[in-house]
Parts: structure tokens; C-alpha cells; sequence
């Protein structure tokens, strides 16, 4: 009897320890507001009666805070710095011997932090000038006038040349290079680092030039681009902050592999050259900038195509 008397009082001690649980009876839990509801748990520990599927507790957990954008992600869409820019030069404007007329993929550069150089005023543009290509824009400065770097980056070069006079050539951190020519001083020396709008040199009339002026070349692993292909110099500002360049940007090259030069020799006259390559006299001092009665240097070289 005593047996069965304890048997009977463990079995009400379960019963009333099971229904507290599922009743509330024990002390509550204290749950986070950012713990996700596991459905089954409650399914499972409240009487069938008190089940509601459009209760509050039956509904996912979303987070209410959206985690920011890292900075680093916004430019993953963006080319990386090709490897070719390993080559650190402070003497050669190309050290990379790429070829880009036949570029097969798109690569963006973003343009978003430009600044102003100094000058709006094209006086000669990018392409054929006489017998030969210019690769940059000239820009009307007067001399002591101050030039500004385009993009941030840092300094490769800075020196004189018999061709460019004084110049400096900035690497940018968005993988363009510019070069500022003709200056009549350089204020900034090869490895500094340049915000956007900082001045590097004043303008002049170094090297081969006649009259004081900006050569302003914009450059992306040595080829050279039109920059009026980057910046509307109307309104002077970028056309888009961000640029696709592609083969099409260098396809200048192409027509410049179609010329043919003749090398002046001892004996050459305007005439006897355009019978041997078939062109006429006119064309020939149109192309070079000669006219019928200029003496003709031997071993410099006459366009003809």
C-alpha cells in the first residue's frame, strides 16, 4: 500500500510539473528581440487551444538595421591598376610598351574628382597638326600663371626636355597619367603625393614652343588619349565621372601606322620626291608645313600619306 501511495503522489508531482511548464507556471525566460522564433519550440510547449499561426510569435525576424556598404566594395566594379604599373620611371614618359589599339576588354576610370587646371581655351586640339601627330591639348596661360593637378596622384617625373621644356607627368590613383608642359618653374618634386587642385608648376613657354601655353596630355599606360574625350572644356568639367575606355579611344593609331615618310637625301628636290611617291607637290607642303620654295634638310623626314 505504501508503494502504491508513493507512486501515486510521483505521478501528481509530474502531472503538476508538466502542466506548469506548458501553463507558464515556471519563472519566464527572458528572450532577446533579435532571436529568431523557432515555430516547432512553441508549437510544442503551449496547449493546442492557445496555437494562433498569425500570431506575433509565428512570423520570421528580420534585422532592422541594414549594415552599411563597405567603402572597398564600391570598387569592385571598378579595372584594377594594371600590373604593368610596377614600372616606376622618373626619366621615360612610356616605360610600359603597351599597345592599346587592339585592347579586347573595357576598363572604367573613375573621373569624379577632377579639378580644374587653369585654362578653358583650346588653341590647338588633339590629332594631326602639319607633319605630325600632337598627343596632347594646348591651353591658353600666361606666363607665372598657375597649373593645377587634375586628379589626385603622385609625381613621376618632373624635368626639362628640348621637346616639352619643363614639365611635370602625375601618376592617379584612378590609373591615368597626365603630363603639364612648356612650364616656366616646376613646384613639385618626383614622389609627391597631390590632391586634386594643388598647383604644380606656372605656365610659360619652354621647349618647343612658340607663345605661352599648357600642353596638357591625358595618358593611360603610356598611349596617349584625346582628353576631350574625358573633359568637356566648354563647360569644363568631366563628361561622365566615370569614363569606359576601350579600343576605340585609340583607334588614332591606326591611322597613324598608314603613314609613310620619305627621308630627305642629297640630291632631293620637292618635285623629284613627288614623282617617286606619287603625290603631288601641294599635298607634300600641306602635309609638312612647307611651302614649294623651302630648302629641303637632308635626312629629315617628309609625310607623303
Amino acid at each position: 500500500m505504501h508503494r502504491k501511495s508513493t507512486k501515486v503522489l510521483l505521478a501528481v508531482a509530474a502531472l503538476f510539473l508538466f502542466y506548469g511548464t506548458i501553463s507558464g507556471a515556471s519563472p519566464k525566460r527572458k528572450e532577446s528581440s533579435e532571436t529568431a522564433v523557432n515555430v516547432l519550440t512553441y508549437k510544442l510547449n503551449f496547449p493546442k487551444a492557445a496555437v494562433k499561426y498569425d500570431s506575433e510569435i509565428f512570423k520570421p525576424f528580420f534585422l532592422k538595421y541594414i549594415p552599411k556598404i563597405m567603402d572597398f566594395t564600391r570598387e569592385i566594379d571598378f579595372s584594377d591598376t594594371p600590373e604593368e604599373y610596377d614600372i616606376w620611371s622618373d626619366t621615360k614618359v612610356n616605360p610600359y610598351q603597351v599597345d592599346l589599339k587592339d585592347m579586347k576588354d573595357t576598363v572604367r576610370i573613375d573621373l569624379s574628382g577632377f579639378a580644374p587646371l587653369r585654362s578653358r581655351q583650346v588653341t590647338s586640339d588633339f590629332g594631326f597638326r602639319k607633319w605630325r601627330h600632337h598627343y596632347g591639348i594646348d591651353l591658353k596661360v600666361d606666363k607665372g600663371d598657375t597649373v593645377a593637378c587634375a586628379f589626385d596622384g603622385v609625381v613621376r617625373i618632373t624635368k626639362r626636355a628640348r621637346d616639352y621644356g619643363y614639365y611635370v607627368l602625375v601618376r592617379h590613383f584612378n590609373g591615368l597619367e597626365t603630363l603639364y608642359a612648356h612650364l616656366s618653374k616646376i613646384l613639385v618634386n618626383p614622389g609627391d603625393t597631390l590632391k586634386s587642385g594643388t598647383y604644380l608648376g606656372l605656365g610659360g613657354s619652354t621647349g618647343r614652343s612658340t607663345g605661352n601655353h599648357l600642353h596638357f596630355e591625358t595618358r593611360y599606360l603610356g598611349n596617349p588619349i584625346n582628353p576631350n574625350d574625358l573633359i568637356d572644356f566648354v563647360a569644363y568639367k568631366v563628361k561622365n565621372n566615370i569614363f569606359q575606355l576601350n579600343a576605340q579611344n585609340f583607334s588614332y593609331k591606326k591611322e597613324i601606322a598608314k603613314i609613310r615618310f620619305w627621308t630627305i637625301r642629297k640630291g632631293d628636290t620637292l618635285g623629284r620626291i613627288a614623282m617617286r611617291t606619287g603625290v603631288s607637290v601641294s599635298k607634300l607642303c600641306s602635309l609638312n608645313g612647307l611651302r614649294k620654295s623651302s630648302l629641303l634638310r637632308i635626312g629629315r623626314r617628309l609625310r607623303y600619306t
